[in-house]
């Protein structure tokens, strides 16, 4: 969906231009460019297939995972594809872990966007096109290069897909799926002279209907005995997605390039939900039965655009990029409320509740690069403006005469206004045949303007933090590398983290932020080894990281039953872990791409008496995937996610797993048939945990299971060969220091 083109090469001229770029920030490396072939021999397009496998699989400061070629990318979205990627974890509601923790960065072609932050990200995940996505780059200790923004910890770059080759190049997929499911996108890009231009448009019709269970225990403190109480719900609620986006470059000269982008997606909001609450007696409250019914309709809009310059200097590998987005994203939606309940005992109540909030960044940045003293150095600096606003309006209305009266204890309107000024520069070196580092430093300034416009409460907070971070590679043999680095992170709240009214989100549950929290400071160390084994590329990489003022979730009574959820600086946290992976041919038609992460994980918290409770936890969590070439048109895919026990501050989560199928036919060299089924077990539930001094709880929550699609995709201009994703990605051998685009000292580092 949010595609940014950045630096394109976009004429046969400019193939010697090509050779000596550097690649832009967020962009996968290019293909290695032609030699001085004679004019009349360059004629035949190469096959994209080919670009594929030339790319390496890690840089000095990331690994990079090429997921265009899984074969449900037609009809997936972007959230399917991350669940491909290894340590990653996307779940039903779009929440996103990476090595267990959910403080995780998204930025597109490295820069972030609105509609990947706060409560936007999920949904936006579950809307975009996995097909726009051209490899996923995942950051696990940020460089200098890299701000702190939504989050604030390792990072997911996604590399969105683009065509650089002279002519047009035209792509449609249509599929439809089960209970009325359908998505359709088509894209293209067409290159000629100077210009360059490339765009797409999307619908999808989807989502995931769930039924949940709680069981919940609470201590009655006035009798010192604990009151059972249960919640049954279920869900419904199939929303319309579209989006339409577009590109255009331009080369005024051999060195400098103009690009401007923009796109728009819409989304519905749209939802029916029935709960069934049973509350035991307390001694102060009667046992109460009743039925709450929830009719919710709203709309998400969200759109972008941006201008970048371009300019290679005179220096080998010198550049310099100035680059302007601004995004936005709009959500709206009403939801009507009636509780029903058994018995003459309470009255029947209604309500309704409107919610209307918005989120606005500008971010301007600039980058330059340039050789120095056998080395490479490069210094940036960012402006950014990030707007926040919530708007919250809560009515009790009369089951009888249909009066509304506005509930301020369920109303308010916020505003967060954030401000992030900062420098940085990071110098790479080459030391030796077999050692070359990268160091960096940021400088952030960070300027808090908080208007809680209910209570008329202002607050202001400001701080400056300095960010380091290093990264070594060391050459082993001729095969195998080692890596080492560390970074240091700042996760800043976010405005639903601070906002401290309460919402409501249904009888059992209410949240709110809490002003009072401060950043979390996370320092990151990894080594790693990559070499080949059997023929078979593997990676395996320790790592440990450390919280301080860790944000957890803090739970506590605030009436009867009712349960609010909040946010508090624990006292820490820290987690470490092996992560391998394994990937390559098993046979000349079974190929494995295979993942695992064995961590343990340990927070301290406060517990809802007030006391000091470390908790821990052992996990395992992996990822495999088969692919089968039956023939040379025939290719069957089977991948099973799994994910580890991961703590969430006086609970847990418990493991999961789900198992996808996928099968592409290829009916002609332009024409595939592809099939995908998800969840084929119906497996996939999400359970937590709470065991503390007041509250037992187990909720238990389950969706779909199995959802199949079905549907054609069909490729026009470009070569007439088998599709892509016919050939399983190679991952590319480890990369030794200095290989030009290649990750190590002396090739390109930025983000």
């Amino acid at each position: 969906m949010h595609k940014i083109v950045l630096t394109a090469c976009l004429a046969a001229p400019l193939t010697a231009l090509a050779q000596t770029q550097p690649q832009a920030q967020g962009q996968a490396t290019p293909a290695k460019p032609a030699t001085s072939a004679k004019p009349k021999e360059a004629a035949p397009v190469v096959p994209s297939v080919t670009v594929a496998g030339e790319r390496p699989t890690n840089r000095i400061d990331r690994q990079v995972y090429d997921v265009k070629s899984d074969i449900s990318s037609t009809n997936g979205t972007a959230a399917d594809a991350l669940n491909n990627v290894p340590s990653v974890a996307v779940d039903p509601d779009g929440t996103v872990t990476l090595r267990g923790s959910s403080n995780v960065q998204i930025l597109v072609d490295g820069k972030p966007s609105a509609m990947l932050q706060g409560d936007n990200r999920g949904p936006t995940l579950q809307a975009m096109n996995a097909d726009d996505i051209e490899s996923v780059e995942v950051i696990n200790n940020p460089g200098a290069q890299f701000g702190n923004e939504a989050g604030g910890g390792p990072i997911l770059n996604l590399v969105m897909r683009r065509n650089r080759k002279p002519g047009g190049f035209a792509n449609v997929n249509a599929n439809a799926g089960y209970a009325g499911r359908y998505n359709s996108a088509a894209s293209g890009s067409y290159n000629e002279g100077p210009w360059g231009f490339q765009g797409g448009v999307n619908v999808r019709h989807d989502g995931r209907n769930s039924t949940a269970v709680v069981s919940r225990d609470r201590l009655d403190p006035a009798t010192g005995n604990f009151v059972h109480s249960s919640q049954t719900s279920s869900g419904a609620g199939l929303n319309d997605m579209g989006g339409v986006n577009g590109t255009v470059s331009y080369n005024l000269d051999q060195s400098d390039t103009l690009t401007a982008s923009a796109n728009y997606m819409a989304r519905g909001n749209d939802q029916r939900g029935i709960d069934h609450y049973l509350n035991g007696a307390t001694a102060g409250f009667p046992a109460t039965d009743y039925v709450r019914t929830t009719a919710r309709e709203g709309d998400a809009k969200n759109f972008s655009w941006g201008a970048r310059y371009d300019h290679k200097g005179q220096l080998p590998n010198e550049t310099l990029k100035i680059d302007l987005r601004v995004s936005a994203s709009e959500n709206d939606s009403n939801s009507a409320y009636a509780n029903d309940y058994a018995g003459d005992n309470l009255p029947d109540t209604r309500a309704h509740q409107r919610n209307d909030n918005s989120s606005h960044i500008v971010d301007f940045t600039g980058d330059y690069e340039r050789p120095l003293a056998g080395g490479s150095l490069k210094a940036g600096y960012k402006v950014a403006t990030n707007k926040n606003n919530f708007d919250t309006l809560y009515t009790d209305i009369n089951p009888q005469t249909s009066a509304a009266v506005v509930n301020p204890a369920r109303s308010n309107r916020f505003d967060l206004e954030e401000t992030v000024v900062a420098l940085y520069g990071s110098y790479q070196l080459k030391l030796n045949e077999r050692w070359g580092v990268l160091g960096g430093l940021r400088t952030e300034y960070t300027d808090m303007d908080i208007h809680q416009i209910t209570s008329g409460t202002e607050a202001k907070n400001s701080y400056t933090n300095f960010i380091p971070s290093l990264f070594a590679t060391y050459k082993a043999t001729e095969d195998a590398n080692m890596r080492f680095s560390y970074a240091r992170r700042i996760r800043r709240p976010n405005a639903n983290d601070l906002n401290p009214y309460v919402v409501y989100r249904d009888e059992f549950n209410v949240s709110s932020g809490n002003p009072m929290l401060k950043p979390t400071k996370t320092d990151s160390f990894e080594v790693g080894y990559e070499t080949k084994l059997a023929g078979l590329e593997t990676n395996l990489r320790g790592y440990y990281r450390k919280d301080t003022d860790a944000i957890v979730d803090y739970r506590t009574f605030i009436a009867n039953n009712v349960l609010l959820t909040t946010r508090q600086n624990g006292e820490g946290s820290h987690s470490s872990g092996l992560e391998f992976t394994v990937s390559g041919k098993l046979t000349p038609s079974l190929t494995l791409n295979s993942s695992g992460n064995l961590a343990r994980s340990q927070q301290t918290t406060q517990d809802d008496t007030g006391a000091l409770v470390t908790r821990s936890a052992n996990s395992l969590s992996g990822r495999v995937r088969l692919n089968y070439a039956y023939s040379a048109a025939t290719q069957v895919q089977m991948a099973l996610q799994m994910q580890g026990k991961t703590l969430s501050g006086q609970g847990y989560r418990s493991p999961n797993n789900t198992f996808n199928l996928s099968v592409r036919q290829a009916v002609t060299p332009r024409l595939s048939l592809v099939g995908t089924v998800t969840d084929l077990f119906s497996t996939n539930k999400m359970e937590t945990v709470i065991n503390s001094a007041t509250l037992r709880e187990t909720g238990t929550r389950r969706f779909d299971g199995r959802v199949f699609y079905v549907g054609l995709s069909y490729r026009l201009g470009g070569p007439a060969t088998a599709p892509e994703s016919n050939n399983e990605p190679r991952f590319g051998p480890p990369q030794g220091p200095g290989g030009p685009g290649r990750g190590g000292p002396g090739g390109p580092s930025d983000g």
